[in-house]
């Protein structure tokens, strides 16, 4: 029996890029208009590794959000081999930070003020794990004789399992997870302190959409689209009812001119339509009954943050996702599946709930 119509409680994005300036306020209401909460990334120019910068970046967003919006932005720390202790303290004590951002120097967009070796930040790690801070991880070995396709794996045998082993209380999620390797890793974990975001597009495609037909920049992201197999263990991950995985978009907005390049930026613009892209994939599992925990339950539960009272409501009705959505500048952005028609569509909001 085909269900057409769907109520969940208001989801929340565990892991997302807002940008700044122009690109900031034309990519905020994509995800205001639908979510409660979103964890913020810290990977700006200048990145965020001070509390008072977490503040300022905040400020800059909430002046930017749409009249009326519900919408919390959770902001990291940006962590770097010389991030001080004290500081990532005072600010998760005085809630500037909801958690501190590990990237590995250079693995990603603005990763190049990252962490050099764990142990340069084991006084961090200390920290954290002594106040409760989320350590989030952008899982990826940056050693270059290891292949692009195996990073993740590499780095859960060569750092993660260190991690874990030196801060048994610390809270971590890897993030935005691709192989069927980490997808075992987490099931595996019987801890409760580690979790996992997973993305629409590494739920949708395999590697091979990245080169259909041609170089097709706009499934380019990192980590990479991955084997058929690995996109088939992290739907089973998603859809399994597991309270470690939840949603994480891991939207990253890059204008046109620098996705169709010579030198492409990795990222891919999601926040418009990663609900309904979500919900297309637990369909086709027949898990529309766990949307709701995925979505909306198991980060806040994580988080040690309450559920969101509001509701939305999805219709199975077809969507049609836009082609591109204009910056003030004349620059382009091209959203995720643009063009494409996807089975449902956000129908409405309720106000409130009862607890």
């Amino acid at each position: 029996m085909t269900v057409s119509t769907l109520t969940i409680r208001r989801p929340d994005d565990w892991h997302l890029h807002l940008r700044d300036g122009d690109m900031l306020r034309a990519v905020l209401p994509a995800s205001a208009s639908q979510y409660g909460r979103a964890i913020v990334m810290p990977n700006l120019r200048t990145p965020v590794t001070t509390a008072e910068a977490a503040v300022a970046y905040r400020e800059r967003i909430e002046s930017a959000l749409p009249r009326n919006a519900a919408f919390r932005p959770m902001m990291t720390c940006y962590l770097c081999d010389t991030t001080d202790p004290a500081e990532v303290r005072a600010g998760f004590d005085g809630g500037a930070f909801a958690a501190a951002k590990l990237y590995p120097a250079g693995a990603t967009t603005h990763a190049e003020y990252g962490v050099t070796s764990v142990d340069r930040i084991a006084g961090v790690l200390a920290v954290m794990q002594e106040i409760g801070m989320p350590l989030l991880v952008h899982g990826e070995s940056t050693d270059p004789t290891v292949d692009v396709f195996d990073r993740e794996a590499n780095f859960l045998r060569t750092t993660l399992t260190q991690i874990l082993a030196s801060y048994p209380r610390l809270k971590v999620v890897l993030e935005h997870i691709t192989t069927e390797e980490a997808a075992d890793f987490v099931m595996r974990d019987a801890s409760g302190r580690l979790a996992a975001t997973i993305t629409p597009q590494h739920l949708m495609f395999n590697r091979n959409a990245m080169f259909s037909g041609g170089i097709r920049p706009h499934y380019y992201c990192l980590p990479v689209l991955k084997r058929e197999h690995h996109r088939q263990a992290l739907r089973r991950a998603a859809t399994s009812g597991s309270p470690a995985f939840f949603l994480g978009t891991d939207s990253a907005p890059h204008d046109t001119g620098a996705k169709e390049s010579a030198c492409g930026c990795a990222g891919i613009f999601s926040a418009p339509v990663a609900l309904q892209a979500y919900l297309t994939v637990f369909e086709e599992e027949r898990a529309l009954h766990r949307f709701e925990a995925f979505a909306s339950e198991n980060g806040a539960n994580f988080y040690g943050v309450p559920p969101n009272r509001q509701t939305m409501t999805f219709h199975r009705t077809p969507m049609q996702v836009t082609g591109h959505i204009d910056l003030p500048d004349g620059r382009r952005l091209q959203p995720f599946l643009a063009g494409e028609t996807l089975p449902w569509s956000l129908a409405s909001f309720s106000q409130e709930i009862a607890s």
